[in-house]
């Protein structure tokens, strides 16, 4: 009898898909693969390499631009600047920072009221004796 439990890992087997990324030279290649093309092959060639027509747009126009470097992509290119661990952890500890001042000036605003609160609170017992 096969088990319904699930695996003790409880981590998702399936490792995350990666983005795909083209190079200039291919994107360039692709550009003339499909305007050589004929008017009834071109979907075939879209299909084949598993592109979409907003591609050989941007592409196209890119290359007409004179933009070499815009068929590059940012997003995942190598040639992203990555920031250093360094300047990540500075940026996470100044978030952190702020958020515990703001905490910190909270309670001190609660801390205030409660210490008026008792102050008045006292001086009603005391007029009440």
């Amino acid at each position: 009898m096969a088990s319904t439990t699930p695996t003790s890992s409880g981590s998702d087997p399936a490792p995350r898909p990666k983005r795909r990324t083209f190079t200039a030279e291919y994107k360039l290649r692709m550009v003339a693969e499909y305007d050589a093309a004929p008017a009834g092959e071109k979907g075939a060639v879209l299909r084949r390499e598993r592109l979409y027509h907003s591609h050989i747009i941007e592409w196209r126009q890119a290359r007409e631009a004179g933009a070499l470097g815009a068929l590059t992509d940012r997003r995942t290119s190598a040639v992203r600047p990555k920031k250093a661990a360094e300047q990540a952890e500075l940026e996470r500890l100044r978030a952190k920072v702020a958020r515990l001042e703001r905490d910190l000036a909270r309670r001190d605003a609660a801390l205030e009221v409660m210490g008026k609160a008792n102050a008045l609170l006292e001086l009603l017992s005391e007029s009440a004796d």
